[in-house]
């Protein structure tokens, strides 16, 4: 019950994020929190990261429809052992289902995280979401999954 309510947290978090991007930050364009370094800029994303597949979004949506499956059979199989593997999952989830609704609502994903300095694509809170998700996943393969199925 738990995990789910941190997927729907997750997924609000970051749809209301997107809702202030839409209804103020889209009007403005871009508003610099530190000037060339930091700024929140109003974005429509109809690909991927890096924007890459442009305007592919039912692949996207079936895809995501996939993996998330993928991940909740694996889930519900026992086969992610530890606390943090189950939880890296939890946290991809949260992070795909807020973009899933961009683009079945949208036809786009909203961006808005925009670090000038360092050249970084725009991005959102349901992409922190996957990536961390995701580095937390790789943690739990390399260094967990294999001495928690030995014990």
């Amino acid at each position: 019950m738990i995990p789910i309510l941190a997927i729907v947290l997750m997924v609000a978090a970051d749809q209301l994020v997107k809702y202030w991007a839409v209804t103020t930050l889209q009007a403005v364009g871009t508003i610099p929190v530190i000037e060339n370094v930091f700024h929140l800029t109003y974005l429509e994303n109809r690909g991927a990261a890096f924007s890459i597949l442009q305007d592919k979004i039912w692949f996207f949506v079936v895809l995501t429809a996939v993996v998330l499956s993928a991940m909740a059979y694996a889930l519900h199989q026992g086969a992610v052992k530890t606390t943090l593997g189950r939880w890296s999952l939890y946290i991809i989830a949260g992070g795909a289902l807020g973009n899933l609704i961009d683009r079945v609502l949208r036809g786009f994903v909203v961006d808005l995280f925009d670090f000038r300095l360092i050249h970084f694509p725009v991005f959102n809170v349901a992409d922190i979401f996957v990536c961390v998700g995701g580095a937390l996943f790789v943690y739990y393969f390399l260094f967990q999954h294999d001495k928690a199925g030995r014990a």
